[in-house]
């Protein structure tokens, strides 16, 4: 009840994001999910987390409508009929997207959004798209405040793609987060040059390997935090492993690998299971919503995101005075565990995953504002990156490989890059090629910088850090992870 008084109070909340976060802790009053108790211990240790998914999930947390086929037939449920034009395809969009859920109570998908645009505008001028998309991405912007909101671009290169990118350029906004699926053999350099030079404007967006990415499912979007799911469908859950807490509750190296991280693996594995029993068994969510009625998402493309979060300093702590990213120790040992989790996900029979073979699939999950000294996924911390980027890129696509819903590196880079995209996307291109699988650049000025997946205003920092009420709720994470995580110390690359 304190805690439910001290959001009722706070002066820093807006009223939309108290009465989000009221929902929250009506929803953690509640205990529906069986655990065992050692169970129990691994989340009172910290070394267990479900990401406050909340005690009762009646919606999964991350949802990834079919758009192309809401636009294609229409809604009954909103009452909505095909658009026939541009202004009717927007509104269409903004009326669908107030109703699609999710863990944060916003879309986190917004859809192939190039793709969606691109037939509705070949009879209007460039002028004409570009007003009409600027009051649309203002609209997004200012609506669904929270910066893990996502729309996808690409890979070929189209009209409207280009021009979302220039207007994304002028706004600078934080929503929507955008990611360009890139291949070498679709898309045109100079459209990825484009890309690239607006992120380094307003980081945004970022680049994902098209190529090892889109045979993980038959279609394939990026939500959130750079999550790599199925259209049509989403993911139930994500619940983590916090590595560098469960190393400190073994004795040793032996007994984390022997004892450890068997039980809590399979401790993890086994409450994942009970929470999409729920979903699925209880909730009502498949038989009511209109999304799952109306065949906009189908059950049995949800998949169960299984994450992990601190390998770095996992590695570091039983190698004392090695680190992860440099020495070549602490990176072997950090594969060895990587490859056991990959191993256990990848056998492990978890109900109504149908599209994921009934099987639990990898993310390297980036991490929350509560999280101090411990690095997103399998990123090398700040500090120690290697002082070449290759090398760095190097060692990233080598632990890429073992994640199939997502994973990725952020690296700002100095003012000179606006100058020479072009070599920047040589540098994306090498990477690709060695196996990474998803890249974000910012440039060391701008305003608009990524904390793990997502995007916040170092000017809304500062507001929110003044006591100031902010718009974005990501604001209130981004924060303490941009200070935690001594994020403005990133080594700022050259080119």
């Amino acid at each position: 009840m304190t805690d439910i008084l001290s959001i009722v109070k706070s002066q820093k909340l807006s009223y939309e994001q108290k009465v989000n976060a009221l929902a929250h802790a009506a929803e953690d009053t509640l205990d529906v999910i069986p655990m065992s108790e050692r169970t129990r211990f691994y989340f009172s240790q910290g070394s267990i987390c479900n990401l406050n998914e909340g005690n009762a999930p009646y919606r999964p947390r991350y949802i990834m409508p079919d758009y192309e086929k809401a636009v294609k037939n229409g809604v009954k449920f909103l009452e909505l009929e095909p658009p026939r034009d541009f202004d009717e395809l927007l509104t269409f969009l903004q009326i669908l997207y107030r109703h699609v859920p999710s863990i944060t109570t916003y879309p986190v998908f917004l859809g192939d959004l190039d793709k969606l645009i691109e037939p509705f505008i070949t009879n209007l001028s460039d002028d004409e798209v570009m007003k009409k998309l600027r009051l649309f991405l203002i609209y997004l912007d200012r609506t669904i405040t929270d910066s893990f909101c996502h729309a996808n671009l690409g890979p070929e290169e189209t009209r409207a793609g280009r021009l979302i990118l220039r207007v994304d350029r002028q706004l600078s906004q934080a929503v929507p987060n955008l990611t360009l699926k890139y291949n070498p053999d679709i898309t045109p350099d100079s459209f990825a040059e484009e890309a690239i030079l607006t992120s380094l404007y307003v980081a945004n967006p970022a680049i994902c390997n098209d190529v090892l990415n889109a045979p993980t499912y038959d279609r394939y979007g990026i939500s959130s935090c750079y999550n790599i799911l199925p259209i049509g469908g989403g993911s139930y859950t994500l619940t983590r492993l916090v590595l560098p807490r469960l190393a400190k509750l073994a004795k040793d190296k032996d007994d984390f690998l022997n004892n450890i991280l068997p039980e809590a693996m399979q401790c993890m594995a086994d409450y994942m299971s009970e929470r999409i029993k729920f979903i699925v068994e209880q909730s009502g969510f498949f038989e009511s919503n209109f999304l799952a009625t109306e065949g906009l998402v189908e059950r049995d493309r949800f998949v169960a995101m299984y994450g992990l979060v601190g390998l770095a300093e996992f590695a570091n702590y039983f190698l004392p005075g090695k680190k992860y990213g440099t020495d070549a120790e602490a990176d072997d040992l950090a594969e060895i565990i990587l490859a056991k989790i990959s191993d256990f996900a990848a056998h492990y029979e978890c109900p109504y995953c149908e599209i994921a073979n009934h099987h639990l699939l990898l993310h390297a999950q980036v991490g929350i504002d509560t999280d101090y000294g411990i690095t997103s996924g399998v990123r090398i911390p700040v500090g120690d990156e290697p002082e070449s980027i290759y090398d760095h890129l190097r060692h990233s696509a080598r632990f890429h490989k073992y994640i199939p819903t997502g994973c990725s590196d952020i690296l700002p880079f100095d003012i000179t890059g606006k100058q020479n995209p072009a070599a920047i996307l040589d540098i994306v291109k090498g990477a690709f090629a060695l196996g990474q699988k998803y890249v974000a650049f910012y440039a060391s000025d701008s305003d608009l910088v990524r904390i793990t997946g997502y995007l916040v205003k170092r000017s809304e920092m500062e507001k929110w850090n003044k006591g100031q009420t902010v718009l974005q709720n990501t604001t209130h994470f981004g924060t303490p992870a941009y200070e935690s995580g001594h994020l403005a110390d990133r080594k700022v690359r050259g080119v």
